[in-house]
């Protein structure tokens, strides 16, 4: 007996043994686990600042030498070593502020067809031709604007604006009408920004809770004043935050634009007249810099653009995440 009981502990001290060693593997690769994914998202603030702190190396000798006179000033004379980034920065706001007049209204409408009257077998499709927009390569957006909305414009809309709407007059509308030009650079950005502004208006829109638009029906209000007086006012951060967005997706475009903008650096009220954006001035002339201080006026225009596109896309980030949190809540 004494010897069968030995046996029996020695099994068992085994077999604890073994469990311990399944418990100890099991540790070491949760561990493992974790500390590589902890390595790959710490790489990501890591690369931006490596990104921010090699565009600031390369900008300084520009942005020492002209100083804040470097973003004031619109003379750009490459041969004269004399560079001012102001129509450019010009440019790229005023593209920008046409692209969300055009784009929100549309983008949000949209939105509410989706999440709130369209039907279930309608929802998907229609959601999916609408991302689909932000897959398609910005050149073919260029060859399109170039080929088939800068003659329509030309030909049909501007008309239509200066005649019968009697705009020609105003100074937004004045000029000869080129085609490549500030508007069509508003136009093409609009069309790109508008997936993503839809987009997060459509799961913000989802995101409110289904009390508040049945409280609102239970009080007598109609669809329409359930949507505007509910849903909207409850979604609105996370709406201006899909806006500011879209707003960084139209600063950073740069294929698209440099094809239809014209790339004239000057500024003009007229939304009819040629412009340059930042990006657009940097695909056209970086390879082309003759000399290290025209590169570096490049990369202080890719400084200044860095900074304004980060900024954006913190506050929308922060403004749906605002919005998240107090749903959670």
């Amino acid at each position: 007996m004494d010897g069968i009981n030995r046996i029996r502990g020695m099994t068992s001290l085994e077999g604890k043994q073994g469990g311990d060693t399944s418990i100890s593997a099991a540790d070491i690769g949760d561990r493992a686990y974790s500390i590589i994914t902890t390595a790959f998202a710490v790489c990501i603030p890591l690369l931006l600042i490596a990104i921010a702190i090699e565009i600031g190396r390369a900008a300084w000798p520009a942005l020492h030498q002209f100083g804040f006179g470097f973003l004031t000033s619109s003379e750009w004379d490459v041969p004269a070593g004399k560079f001012g980034a102001a129509p450019a920065i010009f440019g790229t706001l005023v593209s920008a502020l046409i692209a969300l007049v055009l784009a929100t209204p549309l983008a949000l409408g949209v939105a509410i067809f989706l999440s709130e009257f369209a039907p279930r077998w309608l929802q998907q499709p229609v959601a999916f031709l609408v991302d689909l927009l932000a897959a398609i390569p910005s050149v073919v957006y260029g060859l399109w604007g170039i080929f088939v909305m800068i003659p329509f414009l030309r030909e049909y809309a501007i008309p239509f604006l200066r005649d019968t709407l009697h705009l020609g007059s105003t100074r937004f509308f004045s000029g000869p009408a080129y085609g490549p030009s500030m508007l069509a650079a508003g136009i093409i950005l609009a069309i790109m920004a508008l997936p993503y502004i839809s987009a997060v208006s459509r799961e913000v829109l989802r995101a409110v809770p289904r009390s508040q638009r049945e409280a609102a029906l239970a009080l007598g209000a109609t669809r329409w004043e359930v949507i505007r007086d509910a849903v909207i006012p409850n979604a609105r951060s996370g709406i201006i935050g899909g806006v500011i967005l879209g707003l960084g997706r139209a600063l950073g475009e740069t294929m698209a634009v440099t094809m239809v903008i014209g790339n004239r650096a000057e500024i003009s009220a007229s939304l009819l007249a040629p412009g340059y954006t930042m990006a657009s001035l940097i695909a056209n002339e970086f390879s082309e810099a003759s000399n290290d201080m025209h590169l570096s006026a490049l990369m202080a225009i890719g400084a200044v653009l860095f900074l304004i596109t980060v900024v954006v896309n913190a506050i929308a980030r922060w403004l749906v995440w605002s919005v998240s949190v107090k749903d959670g809540a």
